[in-house]
């Protein structure tokens, strides 16, 4: 386990990470997944994050919790959480460097194709909402986050603002929810693990309250630069951690 200095830089990132994923919908496991690989190594940062993001999502909840449109959250869940436990067990499969490897470049890939859902302006129906969220579900359940896919989806529902960070929060929770509930019957993931989760989670949740104050001042394009650069840098640096 990280020592006391380690953990503190943690906080810090998780801290930042919060208010950043409160602000615009995701981010937050992009920032704070490389320190976890660095830290915990792969297949111990990944459980470690779903537990985090257990917390996280709950903080935006929490937040924006009159918003919430539960109709489609529920659809989305109901497919995406056992989905999620499948791509789990998928995950603890797979060697350490073919998991450092593979959320490096699913990062780096989440670039043009973010870019690409959002400028097709699509609009989605519930079933069609229950079918993205078998696909996501799994993936999330072998990433840390699929943050960069889910958020257009939820955007092409017409849900903006509190009502957008509120629902996919929701949604996302049961993902992760699964996540760590497959983690932790596998035994992948320790009590250790559990508290180490729940600690850094703390920081992120700090994050999410202080967001709320500058959802409604982000531009658009600001928002864009922002998400791509977190995927950029992140990328770069959980590949730069997985060379031989």
């Amino acid at each position: 386990m990280p020592g006391p200095s380690e953990f503190a830089l943690v906080l810090a990132v998780g801290l930042v990470a919060g208010t950043i994923s409160g602000i615009v919908g995701f981010g937050a496991s992009i920032m704070v997944m490389p320190v976890l690989v660095i830290l915990f190594g792969p297949q111990q940062a990944v459980p470690i994050m779903a537990v985090v993001s257990i917390l996280a999502n709950l903080s935006r909840i929490l937040v924006w919790w009159r918003e919430i449109s539960w109709r489609p959250c529920a659809v989305y869940a109901a497919t995406a959480a056992p989905a999620a436990a499948l791509g789990a067990r998928t995950l603890l499969e797979l060697p350490p460097r073919v998991v450092e490897a593979a959320l490096g470049a699913f990062f780096l890939a989440m670039i043009p194709a973010r870019r690409a859902v959002a400028a097709r302006n699509l609009r989605v129906k519930l079933w069609q909402l229950a079918v993205v969220g078998a696909l996501i579900g799994y993936l999330t359940g072998i990433v840390a986050s699929t943050g960069p896919i889910s958020v257009p989806v939820f955007l092409a529902l017409g849900l903006v603002k509190g009502a957008f960070l509120a629902t996919e929060a929701a949604a996302s929770l049961a993902i992760y929810l699964s996540k760590a509930a497959t983690f932790r019957a596998l035994g992948a993931l320790p009590s250790e693990l559990v508290v180490a989760g729940l600690v850094i989670g703390t920081s992120l949740m700090a994050g999410s309250f202080v967001a709320w104050r500058f959802v409604l001042r982000l531009e658009p394009v600001s928002f864009r630069l922002l998400m791509d650069g977190h995927l950029l840098v992140s990328g770069v640096t959980i590949l730069w951690i997985s060379r031989p």
